[in-house]
């Protein structure tokens, strides 16, 4: 099995999150989205009264997700194919105040066997590998060339009766491409998530109880034109960009 984590390591992918892992957590936009696929998870979770303790992480970046939903988890592993942004997780994990169940993995993950992920069973490090109650990831779908690649890799690290909840923008029509400036298009793969698209797949691969839906809305400042922000990827000033409303998914699934 192709791991769709792994189809990030390619030109505009990792190499672009690398690059940008240094200032990563000085985006407003990006600690906003965090905190608002924070909530939509543990709202799900209290309407279902599930409380996940083992949780999987895939394209946690620097941790913004991780820090805020490590406090009502057991144990976090946070995995990331870019090792830059694993090294910035890593360093602020060690500052005061830090979680201390958080565990960062750089690992481009192809197999839910994988030898980087954690043992089953700790007295036998080279055996199977840990299984997850819940897997998480945020506004990473929208990168990855094949999803039924990647969902089909979370549904093997899923413990049976684990779930999956998924947080990404959604493709809502051709205005959604504007959701990244031009500069920032090598490595998207798609504008967005399409319910009735993530639906089929995710039952295809063999979730049950499958629902994805808008959770949330969120304003971005996007380009008035292509280029208009030039390569830096932000407004090169205050009245450059305009502001744009941009509904976000909670995908939702069972391994039954």
């Amino acid at each position: 099995m192709v791991s769709a984590v792994s189809n990030l390591s390619g030109t505009g992918g990792n190499e672009r999150f690398n690059k940008e892992a240094a200032a990563w957590d000085s985006r407003p936009f990006v600690h906003e989205a965090s905190q608002g696929a924070a909530e939509a998870i543990l709202r799900k979770c209290i309407a279902l009264s599930v409380s996940p303790q083992q949780v999987l992480e895939i394209g946690c970046g620097t941790g913004i997700l991780s820090f805020l939903i490590a406090p009502h988890v057991e144990r976090l592993v946070a995995i990331d194919a870019a090792e830059g942004m694993i090294e910035m997780l890593e360093q602020k994990l060690q500052k005061p105040g830090a979680p201390k169940n958080i565990v960062p993995v750089a690992v481009l993950l192809e197999d839910p066997e994988d030898a980087s992920l954690p043992p089953a069973d700790p007295a036998k490090p080279n055996g199977q590998r840990q299984k997850f109650d819940l897997i998480t990831s945020h506004l990473v779908l929208h990168h990855i060339p094949d999803l039924k690649a990647v969902l089909e890799t979370m549904f093997g690290c899923l413990t049976l009766g684990g779930r999956v909840m998924l947080t990404d923008f959604q493709d809502f029509g051709s205005e959604a491409k504007r959701f990244h400036p031009a500069s920032k298009l090598g490595g998207v793969e798609r504008h967005g998530i399409r319910i009735t698209d993530m639906t089929a797949s995710m039952k295809e691969v063999g979730f049950k109880h499958v629902e994805v839906r808008a959770e949330w809305t969120m304003s971005k400042k996007v380009e008035r034109f292509d280029g208009e922000f030039g390569d830096s990827g932000g407004p090169p000033r205050d009245d450059a960009g305009e502001m744009m409303n941009f509904p976000f998914v909670l995908c939702y699934g069972e391994k039954l």
